[in-house]
């Protein structure tokens, strides 16, 4: 990368750089669908039960849809019964971040990405072994990378359907 390139050329999305991102909220902006950018960046919230990822059981990882931050394994993943998808643990300590969240007039813990900092959702201490942890995770802020394995049976599978 040239020393000549400008914030709005670098590359963001990458799930190999792990080196922090910092750009101004305009910046973020620009790069962003609305959508995203209210959650990620405005700290908003996705109506519960809308994610596509809420009742998904595919086996691979979940990143940050803003940076590609690996997040959370799906075998972390759990039905919680609260309408946004649910983990009980972080891809590794460095993945998120925290910060005291008393808007609306609760005590909670914001989860964020520990690479670009983007609202995640928050935790909460009734969560399942081992960790006692529910991760609420907005939606809209993951992007999902199937397991190249479980990818390859499913296609296998498929394929033997197809056969008579």
């Amino acid at each position: 990368m040239s020393k000549d390139q400008s914030e709005s050329e670098k590359p963001v999305y990458s799930a190999t750089n792990a080196e922090k991102i910092a750009l101004s909220n305009e910046e973020w902006k620009k790069r962003l669908s609305p959508e995203v950018y209210h959650i990620a960046r405005e700290k908003g919230t996705e109506r519960p039960w809308s994610s596509k990822y809420e009742h998904s059981n595919e086996i691979g990882t979940y990143y940050c849809a803003v940076c590609g931050n690996a997040l959370f394994e799906s075998d972390t993943k759990f039905e919680s019964g609260c309408g946004w998808p649910s983990f009980y643990k972080p891809v590794s300590k460095n993945s998120v971040v925290y910060a005291h969240d008393k808007t609306h007039g609760m005590n909670r813990t914001e989860v964020m990405c520990g690479k670009c900092g983007s609202h995640l959702g928050h935790v909460f201490d009734d969560g399942p072994p081992p960790t006692g942890l529910r991760y609420c995770i907005n939606g809209v802020v993951l992007d999902f990378e199937k397991a190249k394995e479980a990818e390859e049976k499913y296609e296998a599978e498929q394929e033997k359907k197809e056969k008579p």
